[in-house]
C-alpha cells in the first residue's frame, strides 16, 4: 500500500453530510460493499463497536431474567399473515424463498423480517399455565428487509443485525412496567456506550409498530438537523397472543390470553454514533465502544529505535494490564505525520507519541482525537493519567451532545413557528392533537413527522399547534430520517 491510498476525509461533515459519511465509512474501514445491493460487510472495528453493546445490553437483560434463545430464520408464509396489521406493516418489505434447489416449494418461506410470528407459533405451545408466565425470551439475530430505494449503511440496509426481545406476560401491568424498563435500557445503551443522549417517549399511533398497542421509543438529534429512532420497546396487548392462541389458565382457572412485549436495538445505532460525533477530520468514537482505544506512534530514527521501542512496549503492556486495548503502530514504511492522519480518521480516542527527545525529558505527548489537545504526560505517570483521560473524553463526548440536543429543541404554538424551526435545523416541541389526519396534513407541509411524546408528559392545555383541535399531548416534531 503506497502513502496514497489513505488520503483524509475530503469533504467537510457541514458542507456535504452524505459525501462526508461515506468517506467515514469507507476510509475509517467500517465497512465495505458487498455484491448485493443494500447488504454491507462489517469490517472488524465495526463489529466491535456491535460486540460491546451485545455485551452491556445483554447483561442488563440477564440481570432482569431474560434468557437468550435462537429461532429460525425462515417463516411460514401462513405464520407471517396470522396477524393481520403486523403482516400489512411488514409485506412490501419481505424477502421470499420459493425454490429449495431446483424444487418449487409448496408455501413460500419469509426470510426473517422480524420474529414475532415464528417465535409466537412456539410461544403457544410452551404457555398453558399462569406457572408458565412470565416467558422472556431474546435472540441476537439478523434480520432481512428488502423495499427500499436508497439504502444506506447502517441507516438503512436490506440486512442488519438486532437484537430481539419477546416476552409474555399474564397482566398488562407487568407488560407496561416491562416496555418502559427495556426503554431505559436503551437510553443507558446510548448515553453510557455511545454518548449520545436521547429523547425517551411515547410514538404516535400513526408511528407505532404494525400490530402494537403502543410504541416507545429513543430518538437523537444528529448535526445535520434530523432525528433518528434509537430503539424501541412494543407493547403489543393481546393482539398476536390472540391470533396465535398463546393463552393460559389463571389462578382462578380461567382462560385468559397473554400480554405481550417486543423490544429491539439494532446496528442502526452504529451510524448514529458516526452522525453524531464525528468531525472533518473522519471518525470519532467514544473510547468505551472502540476496538482501539489508544494508538501508540514511536518517532523512529537508527540510533535510538531501540530504547524508544522498549519504552513503548512497556507502556503498552502497562495499559493492557490494565484492561485497555492497545495499538503500537511501528511501521517504518510511513511517517509519523501520516500515521497520525489514518488514526485520526479512524477515530482512535488518544494517541500516544513518545520519540528520543521524548525520552530523554522522561515524557510522553498524549493527543485528544475529540479535541485535538496535546499534553505532555510523565512516562511514570502514564498508566494512571491515560484512564481518566479516556474517561474525560467519553463524558466531554456526551456533555457536547447534551448541550447540542437542549440547543436545539424549539417549543412552537404555530403551524408557522413549526416551519420556521425547521428551516433552522431545529428539534420542536408542540402541544399537538394527535389525530392522524393533523399528522398527515403536517407530513404533507412541512416533511417533518412525529418523534415521540416524553413518557413524564405534564398536563397539556390549549390547543394543537398545527390544526387548532384540543391538545391531548406534549410531542416533539422533527425531519427524520
Amino acid at each position: 500500500m503506497s502513502q496514497k491510498d489513505n488520503k483524509g476525509i475530503t469533504v467537510k461533515k457541514g458542507d456535504d453530510f452524505s459525501e462526508w459519511y461515506t468517506q467515514v465509512l469507507q476510509k475509517a474501514e467500517l465497512i465495505d460493499y458487498s455484491p448485493v445491493s443494500g447488504c454491507y460487510i462489517l469490517r472488524p472495528s465495526a463489529y466491535h463497536i456491535w460486540e460491546s453493546v451485545q455485551q452491556f445490553f445483554d447483561k442488563l437483560i440477564k440481570a432482569d431474567g431474560v434468557k437468550n434463545a435462537y429461532f429460525p430464520l425462515f417463516i411460514p408464509e401462513n405464520l407471517l399473515t396470522k396477524e393481520k396489521q403486523h403482516v400489512e406493516g411488514f409485506a412490501p418489505e419481505v424477502a421470499w424463498v420459493t425454490h429449495g434447489g431446483n424444487t418449487h416449494l409448496q408455501e413460500r418461506l419469509a426470510v426473517r423480517p422480524t420474529s414475532e410470528t415464528i417465535m409466537y407459533d412456539s410461544y403457544a405451545k410452551w404457555i398453558r399455565s399462569h406457572k408458565d408466565l412470565p416467558l422472556r425470551l431474546n435472540q441476537w439475530c439478523n434480520v432481512v428487509r428488502w423495499e427500499f430505494k436508497h439504502p444506506v449503511p447502517f441507516l438503512r440496509s436490506r440486512e442488519f443485525l438486532w437484537q430481539e426481545g419477546h416476552t409474555c406476560f399474564a397482566t398488562p401491568e407487568e407488560a407496561d412496567a416491562e416496555a418502559e424498563r427495556i426503554l431505559g435500557f436503551y437510553e443507558r445503551v446510548f448515553r453510557e456506550l455511545y454518548a449520545i443522549p436521547v429523547l425517551k417517549g411515547k410514538k404516535s399511533s400513526q408511528e407505532k409498530f404494525a400490530g402494537a398497542d403502543y410504541t416507545l421509543s429513543v430518538e437523537a438529534f444528529l448535526p445535520n438537523g434530523k432525528a433518528i429512532q434509537g430503539a424501541t420497546s412494543h407493547h403489543l396487548g393481546q393482539n398476536f397472543s390472540k391470533a396465535f392462541n398463546i393463552s393460559f389458565t389463571d389462578q382462578q382457572g380461567k382462560a385468559s390470553y397473554a400480554y405481550q412485549n417486543s423490544w429491539g436495538i439494532s446496528t442502526r445505532s452504529i451510524g448514529i454514533m458516526i452522525l453524531m460525533h464525528g468531525d472533518d477530520k473522519g471518525l470519532v468514537i467514544p473510547p468505551r465502544v472502540a476496538e482501539k482505544q489508544v494508538v501508540i506512534v514511536p518517532i523512529l530514527f537508527d540510533d535510538s529505535k531501540k530504547k524508544v521501542l522498549s519504552e513503548v512496549q512497556k507502556i503498552k503492556e502497562n495499559l493492557e494490564k490494565l484492561g485497555f486495548r492497545v495499538h503500537v503502530d511501528d511501521r517504518e514504511e510511513y511517517s509519523p505525520g501520516w500515521k497520525f492522519n489514518e488514526w485520526e480518521v479512524k477515530g482512535v480516542p488518544v494517541r500516544i507519541e513518545l520519540g528520543p527527545k521524548d525520552l530523554e525529558k522522561k515524557k510522553a505527548v498524549a493527543v485528544r482525537r475529540d479535541t485535538g489537545e496535546k499534553k505532555a504526560i510523565s512516562l511514570a505517570k502514564i498508566s494512571k493519567e491515560i484512564p481518566s483521560l479516556l474517561d474525560t473524553i467519553q463524558n466531554d463526548l456526551l456533555q457536547k451532545a447534551e448541550k447540542f440536543l437542549k440547543s436545539s429543541i424549539v417549543s412552537v404554538s404555530t403551524l408557522k413557528e413549526a416551519e420556521q424551526a425547521f428551516k433552522q435545523g431545529k428539534l420542536v416541541s408542540a402541544s399537538w392533537c394527535g389525530s392522524k389526519e393533523c399528522e398527515e396534513s403536517f407530513k404533507e407541509k412541512t416533511g417533518a413527522k412525529s418523534l415521540n411524546s416524553p413518557l413524564v408528559n405534564g398536563k397539556v392545555s390549549g390547543n394543537c399547534f398545527a390544526c387548532k383541535k384540543k391538545a391531548v399531548a406534549q410531542f416533539y416534531f422533527g425531519k427524520s430520517y
